[in-house]
């Protein structure tokens, strides 16, 4: 691979957060492929969903309890596709955390994968920034 694309893969990728003061009231993290390239989860994520080669990782994403409901993480997610437009980012949830797949298809992410990694079910999701 060119050392140019090797280079732009392993670019910093976003951290967004949000505070209200002093507090922060929600953060949004990313991280690129090769950064995650050790973790067995994330591992088992591209295998059930491969993602196009400069595909970032999403997340995780909180919001802090008082701050739920609000918009605030479809905030969050309309600054990091400014901040990494036309690239794809992919991401798993369990498919028993109801709040965060009904979130997540919300803001427009498409469900397009799934996998069981130690005895539990994920569903993996893309979207284009």
């Amino acid at each position: 691979m060119p050392r140019s694309r090797v280079m732009d893969m392993m670019k910093e990728m976003p951290l967004i957060v949000s505070r209200r003061g002093e507090r922060v009231t929600a953060f949004l993290m990313t991280t690129s492929r090769a950064m995650n390239a050790d973790l067995p989860i994330v591992q088992a994520m591209f295998a059930a969903y491969h993602g196009a080669p400069d595909a970032y990782v999403y997340g995780p994403i909180c919001v802090g309890e008082q701050e739920r409901g609000k918009g605030l993480a479809q905030k969050l997610f309309a600054d990091l596709r400014r901040l990494e437009p036309g690239r794809e980012g992919v991401l798993f949830i369990r498919t028993d955390n109801e709040a965060s797949l009904r979130a997540h298809l919300k803001m427009g992410m498409k469900e397009v994968a799934g996998f069981s990694f130690n005895g539990s079910d994920y569903a993996v999701f893309s979207y284009i920034g």
